[in-house]
C-alpha cells in the first residue's frame, strides 16, 4: 500500500533530518557531498524550496527549507533521492537502501526558533567533535550565513535578513548568536520536534 503523502504549509520553514540506513554513512568522499548539494539545489529550485541552512554530516543531513507549495519539501527530497541513491550505489558497488526510511521534518513557526534551528544545524559538527568552530566545517551553510562567503545553495530567510541593514551588520549579529551555547531546553525541543 502506498504511503500517505506529507504536506507542509507553504511559506512556513521546515527543519528536515534525513539519516543513513542503520545510521551508516551516506557520504564517502568530498565529491559525494558536492554532488548531493548540486542535486539538492537543482531539485529545490525545480520544486519550489528555498534552502536557508544545511549541514552534511557523514551519516545524516539537516536542512532548513521553506516550501512554496504544500508538496515542495516531499517532491524536492524525492527527486534528490532518485538521483543520489543510484549514484552512491553505482559509485561504491553497493545495493539496497541508503536512507533510513522517510525523512523526519518539523515546521518552524516561531521567528526565535528559526534562528535557534539555524544554530542547531550549523553547530552539528561542533557537537559531534569534528571541529571546534563551525567555520572550520566546509559542508554547512555557516560560512555563508556568518562570514558572507558565496554559497549558491543558500537563500536567506527574511528573519535572517532582519538581523541587520547591511551584510556586515547581519553577519556580525549572526556570529553573535553562536557566542553562547544553545539553551539545553531549546536543544531538547529541537530534537524532540524533529522526531515527532
Amino acid at each position: 500500500m502506498p504511503r500517505k503523502r506529507r504536506f507542509f504549509l507553504p511559506n512556513v520553514p521546515v527543519h528536515v533530518v534525513h539519516r543513513g540506513n542503520n545510521r551508516q554513512a551516506v557520504f564517502f568522499d568530498y565529491s559525494d557531498r558536492r554532488v548531493y548539494l548540486h542535486w539538492l539545489a537543482d531539485a529545490a529550485g525545480h520544486h519550489g524550496c528555498s534552502i536557508h541552512a544545511y549541514v552534511l554530516m557523514t551519516n545524516h543531513v539537516h536542512l532548513l527549507l521553506t516550501p512554496a507549495e504544500r508538496e515542495s519539501v516531499s517532491t524536492t527530497l524525492q527527486a534528490l533521492g532518485r538521483r543520489f541513491v543510484p549514484y552512491i550505489n553505482q559509485s561504491y558497488e553497493r545495493t539496497g537502501t541508503l536512507w533510513e526510511g522517510r525523512f523526519k521534518a518539523s515546521p518552524v513557526q516561531d521567528e526565535g526558533y528559526l534562528l535557534a534551528c539555524h544554530r542547531y544545524i550549523e553547530l552539528n559538527p561542533v557537537r559531534a567533535g569534528m571541529v571546534e568552530n563551525p567555520a572550520d566545517y566546509p559542508w554547512s551553510s555557516f560560512r555563508a550565513n556568518a562570514l558572507g562567503e558565496r554559497d549558491p545553495f543558500v537563500c536567506p530567510h527574511p528573519v535572517y535578513l532582519s538581523l541587520g541593514v547591511s551584510e556586515a551588520e547581519r553577519h556580525a549579529r549572526y556570529r553573535d548568536l553562536f557566542s553562547t551555547e544553545i539553551n539545553p531546553k531549546t536543544l531538547r525541543a529541537l530534537r524532540s520536534c524533529v522526531q515527532t
